[in-house]
């Protein structure tokens, strides 16, 4: 049995119901999930589950095989087969996806003009970052490019997400924008993020309905990693 991942189809997804399916130590799997796992250089999600009078504190979800595991705080653990109730830290989420989706923003402007690809990346709450294979790099570069970001922002594109046959999906140009392919090899089904008339992307996370709800983009900090391996820091607000 796997768990089904919720936010697959509905990042918007706040409160749910689920059953217990496995329990170890302090973690437990359910059934079905809200709950993002880290994965993808996105965090994980935090929140409550509640069942029979007990609330316990979602400190850490994992993925592990086909099941999500949730890391919980509080006394007690509830029991296999357990009815939970399910609340996700929505600020925390909403922030994340606004800047999930701000970082594929990043990486589809300079993708378009500069056909530079991403050679690594992370994000927490407050920041995210993209580290690109670009050349005669500066920040009075980097800070030109972030006006080009916001400026999609404005343009309010939609955001769409659909599930492809691994096959279909790679027929799609220029789908992977990573130097090396971190798509495993035993996924039969590609989860597509597609910023329209700008990006098109493989990816498992979390994201906005359109880039308007990112809100202001701004450029935190760059750094040079190496002759071409340069780092753009941003935040939103």
């Amino acid at each position: 049995m796997g768990t089904d991942a919720l936010y697959q189809s509905d990042a918007y997804l706040r409160v749910f119901d689920a059953t217990v399916v496995a329990v170890e130590g302090s973690a437990i799997a359910l059934d079905r999930t809200a709950f993002y796992a880290t994965s993808g250089g996105q965090p994980h999600d935090t929140g409550t589950l509640q069942g029979d009078g007990a609330t316990w504190q979602v400190v850490d979800v994992r993925r592990q095989g086909g099941l999500i595991w949730h890391m919980l705080e509080g006394e007690g653990m509830p029991a296999i087969g357990s009815p939970l109730h399910g609340r996700i830290d929505w600020e925390r989420r909403y922030r994340l996806m606004r800047t999930h989706t701000a970082l594929h923003i990043l990486c589809g402007v300079i993708w378009r003009d500069y056909q530079a690809p991403v050679t690594g990346g992370n994000m927490d709450v407050a920041e995210g970052r993209l580290d690109f294979e670009i050349g005669n790099f500066s920040h009075e570069l980097a800070a030109e490019i972030v006006t080009r970001v916001n400026a999609e922002v404005v343009a309010a594109r939609p955001i769409e997400v659909q599930s492809l046959p691994r096959d279909e999906a790679f027929q799609i140009p220029d789908l992977i924008r990573t130097k090396i392919n971190l798509l495993p090899e035993g996924i039969s089904e590609v989860r597509i993020v597609n910023i329209v008339g700008l990006d098109l992307q493989a990816d498992g996370g979390t994201h906005v309905a359109n880039t308007r709800e990112v809100g202001t983009v701004t450029l935190l900090k760059t750094r040079s990693k190496g002759a071409s391996n340069k780092r753009i820091v941003i935040g939103v607000e």
